[in-house]
């Protein structure tokens, strides 16, 4: 695969995240070249989940204050029970995500990572694989939810959980390249 030197990613996400969902597709776009920023509500740390326990912590570049869609090629959400759902209640991170859509730039969300898509009123119509917990909330909200690794759908990437971490990277590099 060739190198994303050069993009700029934006991931969004708080206290509660999945540790691998964050760390794995940050590590694997910034070692293709990209430059990666995670993006909070608050500033400082925030910490991963891991095995229903607590577990990691990762320093926060900006706020979502701060933060603004046009200067990133593309947005990941990590998923975690208790990341989006905390996102999905901050009208300034699903505000933030909405944008990017708006813009038609690349968004990847895993696992219950769609569920803050669900707020920003963008998946009616669209086909999308997550968590399968999640399934029948984004039916209800209008996507064609499939069981796959990996689902693009235009400028949408989702994947369904951590399993499938390899070609949720390998996919958001594909579409970051072409």
């Amino acid at each position: 695969m060739e190198n994303i030197k050069g993009k700029k990613i934006a991931i969004l996400a708080t206290n509660g995240f999945e540790e691998s969902e964050l760390f794995n597709p940050k590590s694997a776009l910034q070692n293709k070249g990209a430059e990666v920023t995670v993006i909070a509500p608050e500033k400082g740390k925030i910490k991963a989940w891991k095995h229903g326990n607590w577990s990691s912590d990762i320093n926060v570049d900006i706020t979502i204050d701060d933060a603004m869609e046009k200067e990133y090629d593309c947005l990941i959400l990590p998923g975690g029970v208790i990341n989006p759902d905390k996102l999905r209640r901050d009208s300034k991170a699903v505000d933030f995500a909405r944008r990017f859509f708006e813009k038609k730039k690349l968004v990847a969300a895993i696992c219950h990572g769609p569920q803050l898509l669900i707020d920003a009123e963008v998946v009616k119509g669209r086909t999308m694989t997550s968590f399968r917990a999640i399934k029948k909330d984004l039916q209800n909200a209008g996507a064609n939810w499939v069981d796959s690794e990996v689902v693009v759908d235009d400028n949408l990437i989702t994947s369904r959980n951590p399993g499938d971490l390899e070609a949720f990277n390998n996919k958001i590099i594909e579409k970051l390249v072409s």
